[in-house]
């Protein structure tokens, strides 16, 4: 089997864990029974050895269409031919006994069709047995098992099976994947059965989606972006993870391949301001649950952690999968994540951040919650000088970097604001002065005069995209000239300095920001939502500028893939790359249409 494109992928989960599966109706990834857990399914990462579940007609001229049924996360894939047409209906019922639905009906005339299930347990390092009964099939290691029960007979091929099957209009087949929790498969659900799980699920994804409150000009994109953050949400704790897979690749063949199915503190809280701007209360009372719970009830000194596991406290020891050939070719294949080790100061600005609007638009904090905030508040005045990785987490040690130093100042701002918002008991003294220390050493160090504009550490000459949040957390008015050249200087092409090419923004310049990583990477989707902001922002004295912000925006749209879905990057012929679909692109996206929206709205 070929490796699919990256954005030829739809995902499907539980809120446990997620399954991507590709327009050719094959299951490429999936981890249990959680996110976070070894896979299962690995396809993406070997085609060879991987592991993969899939569902193809075995006639010709066939032609391949995916869709979301309206308002859900359960995928539909279409298979067109002049012999019939077909479709394979994907989801994974939320909540209850944890189980993944294939459903495959003849829509008009028949098909033949060859379904092939071979798991690869482990990341493809465990061996398993194998076991054909009369409800499927059981594949079975000492750690773990799968049970696929179908009412189809099966045929073993090595350490796999296959069957064969013709459907004509009306009829469907059905199966069904589910973790081994004892010795005994369940029985093969009766059709009845599979029509109860899947109106089910298709009742709780229209149900939560409406309480989404925005209307705007681009409902059905922020629909889809909110019901993709939410299917990124680990239900028994409310953490979100950064994305579902790991070590897609930032550009094919080279070696920026992370592993991003845990939570940062950093994706977390943005996303919580996503969901909150759209009415998702209850998702943001789940993660300020966890933060409080989690992460700042274990710390004795304030600081934390800028990532963690969603379901336990082990190391995130970072490890390379040798035997895994990678995403055509692209290796090393890595699990766990080192860059859990380092130093990144600007987690405190995020998170106090998403405190200080959870108060404002969820619900009144409580004081134990404020407790460990003024901890985290204090910790943030003793260390805010210290050279750090920020929030690209590079290989080559830190810096002075001047978007940690903003997030500091937004994280001492926010805790002075809360303090006296609710009257708690604060050090706001040295709060206050502790932050106008930093914002007069970047309006002094982190400008650089000779390029006009604000730089990626102090002394350097290096742009920075994440510069472009200093208007969205209100360190500079969007109209301020120094706010306005820094945006010129950014949406200069790369010959020429700047960060733009064709709309689309790279995250810095790798020619002027030596990471300590070899290639070349892709332009960073969120970044280019960071950019329609700044200019929102800034249109709202030149309509220039806001034309400009809805003409990238609308620009941007049209890289999502075919189900609307976004990986980190996108390469230079338009292709998705790195780990896909990344929370923090589809939250950049929401806050970017909301205030767009807005501006539009008001200008008439």
């Amino acid at each position: 089997m070929a490796y699919q494109p990256i954005e030829n992928y739809g995902v499907i989960g539980d809120l446990r864990t997620a399954a991507l599966i590709g327009k050719n109706g094959s299951l490429d990834w999936l981890c249990l029974p959680h996110f976070d857990s070894p896979s299962v399914f690995a396809a993406l990462l070997d085609d060879a050895k991987g592991g993969c579940f899939q569902i193809e007609p075995t006639c010709d001229n066939v032609t391949y269409r995916q869709l979301y049924w309206p308002d859900t996360n359960v995928l539909v894939t279409r298979f067109l031919s002049p012999e019939g047409v077909a479709e394979l209906v994907d989801f994974m019922p939320v909540g209850g006994e944890q189980r993944l639905v294939r459903r495959v009906h003849c829509v008009r005339g028949e098909l033949p069709f060859r379904a092939v299930c071979q798991p690869a347990f482990n990341y493809a390092r465990d061996e398993h047995t194998l076991e054909l009964t009369p409800e499927g099939a059981v594949f079975r290691t000492p750690d773990s098992g799968l049970a696929l029960t179908t009412r189809l007979p099966l045929e073993q091929g090595g350490s796999g099976v296959s069957t064969e099957f013709t459907i004509g209009e009306g009829e469907t087949v059905s199966f069904v994947l589910v973790p081994l929790s004892g010795e005994t498969p369940a029985a093969c659900p009766s059709e009845g059965e599979m029509e109860r799980l899947f109106d089910e699920t298709v009742t709780y994804w229209r149900r939560w989606l409406s309480r989404c409150t925005y209307g705007g000009r681009w409902r059905e994109t922020v629909y889809r972006s909110a019901l993709a953050l939410k299917l990124l949400t680990f239900a028994p704790t409310g953490a979100l993870v950064a994305a579902a897979t790991a070590s897609l690749p930032e550009t094919l063949g080279g070696e920026r391949n992370w592993d991003y199915r845990y939570t940062w503190i950093r994706d977390a809280a943005f996303s919580l301001y996503g969901l909150l701007r759209i009415g998702f209360t209850e998702e943001a009372a789940a993660f300020m649950s966890w933060l409080e719970h989690t992460c700042l009830a274990h710390s004795e000194d304030g600081s934390l952690d800028i990532m963690y596991r969603i379901g336990n406290s082990e190391p995130l020891h970072e490890e390379t999968l040798s035997h895994l050939a990678g995403y055509k070719g692209s290796t090393p294949v890595r699990i766990g994540n080192d860059a859990s080790r380092q130093l990144q100061l600007d987690i405190y600005g995020e998170l106090l951040d998403a405190v200080y609007l959870y108060n404002k638009y969820g619900a009144p904090i409580s004081f134990e919650l404020w407790r460990h905030v003024r901890r985290t508040l204090n910790w943030v005045c003793d260390n805010w000088r210290r050279p750090d990785e920020s929030i690209w987490e590079p290989r080559g040690g830190p810096q002075q970097t001047v978007y940690s130093k903003l997030m500091c100042w937004v994280a001492l701002d926010r805790g002075v604001r809360l303090a006296d918002k609710r009257s708690f008991p604060s050090d706001r003294e040295r709060w206050l002065r502790v932050r106008d220390e930093i914002y007069e050493e970047i309006m002094e160090r982190g400008w650089n005069e000779e390029r006009g504009a604000f730089v990626q550490s102090y002394d350097s000459d290096a742009l920075d995209a994440a510069t472009l949040l200093m208007p969205l957390v209100f360190f500079l008015s969007p109209t301020d000239p120094r706010m306005l050249s820094t945006l010129a200087a950014i949406r200069q092409p790369p010959h020429k300095g700047g960060l733009v090419s064709d709309s689309l923004v790279f995250r810095y310049n790798l020619e002027q920001s030596a990471d300590g990583l070899m290639g070349d990477e892709g332009t960073f989707n969120m970044c280019t939502f960071w950019l329609v902001e700044a200019l929102t922002r800034a249109g709202r004295t030149d309509p220039k500028k806001l034309d400009e912000a809805r003409l990238i925006f609308e620009r941007m749209l049209g890289y999502a893939n075919h189900l609307g879905l976004y990986a980190e990057e996108t390469g230079p012929s338009g292709e998705a790359l790195g780990n896909f679909p990344q929370a923090f692109t589809h939250l950049s996206l929401i806050s970017a249409a909301y205030n767009l929206d807005k501006a539009l709205g008001q200008r008439g």
